[in-house]
């Protein structure tokens, strides 16, 4: 899964870095071993991961994903969710490698069209659909 969205957070929030939510495995190195996690949610300032085994608030750890390892520290901790506030500031760019960028499509190709044999209702529902999930762009009046 790539980005949801990568921008400033919401007003009145403490947070000052550009985040982006995703949902990416990722690793934390502990003094009482490796965990598995899920990252949820990405800055350059830290991050927010998903584990079974929650580490303790003010645990230090190395955050993994790919090939980026930075030192954190565990700021909060609540039901299988943790906040990480890295060391250092990771370079933008790292956070987008993380995120993905759309592809494009390869040379020729067309998005699937609604084919025209079905129902005005179907139709209606496959065009709801397929603008949901970008498939489609919205029509217009």
């Amino acid at each position: 899964m790539g980005a949801e969205n990568f921008g400033s957070t919401s007003v009145g929030s403490k947070r000052t870095a550009k985040r982006a939510r995703v949902l990416l495995a990722c690793r934390l190195e502990t003094d009482g071993g490796e965990i598995e996690a899920r990252l949820r949610d990405l800055s350059q300032k830290g991050a927010l991961v998903e584990c079974q085994n929650v580490p303790p608030v003010g645990s230090e750890l190395v955050f993994v994903r790919g090939a980026t390892r930075v030192p954190a520290r565990v700021a909060w901790a609540g039901k299988g969710r943790i906040g990480l506030e890295f060391r250092h500031e990771i370079d933008e760019q790292e956070v987008f490698v993380h995120i993905g960028k759309p592809q494009p499509g390869p040379v020729g190709f067309r998005r699937p069209l609604i084919p025209s044999s079905l129902s005005p209702e179907d139709r209606r529902i496959a065009q709801a659909w397929g603008v949901t999930v970008g498939l489609i762009l919205p029509e217009r009046d």
